[in-house]
């Protein structure tokens, strides 16, 4: 019974993540985003897995949605740059 509640807290911090993700993408400025705040939500689901690969009972789908949204963060993260360096870039010419 804990794994089903496991599985709905991870798939409702997930959720926000796709539009996070768009967001930053269609923003093209790492403006009001934080890279402390992205990194450590990121080293959370590292833990995470660490810990569903860890324990006595091994339950591959709840690992599945930490790994997915492992996925979105970094995808965020990788948005960050890009929109700090366009950030800087139109700095720089403008």
């Amino acid at each position: 019974m804990s794994e089903i509640f496991e599985i709905l807290m991870v798939v409702s911090f997930g959720a926000s993540w796709p539009a996070s993700v768009l967001k930053s993408y269609r923003a093209r400025s790492a403006k009001g985003k934080s890279i402390f705040f992205l990194s450590m939500i990121f080293f959370g689901y590292i833990c995470g897995i660490v810990a569903k690969l860890t324990a006595d009972s091994f339950k591959w789908y709840v690992l599945f949605f930490y790994c997915l949204n492992l996925t979105m963060v970094g995808l965020d993260i990788c948005l960050y740059f890009r929109n700090k360096a366009l950030d800087k870039k139109a700095q720089k010419n403008g």
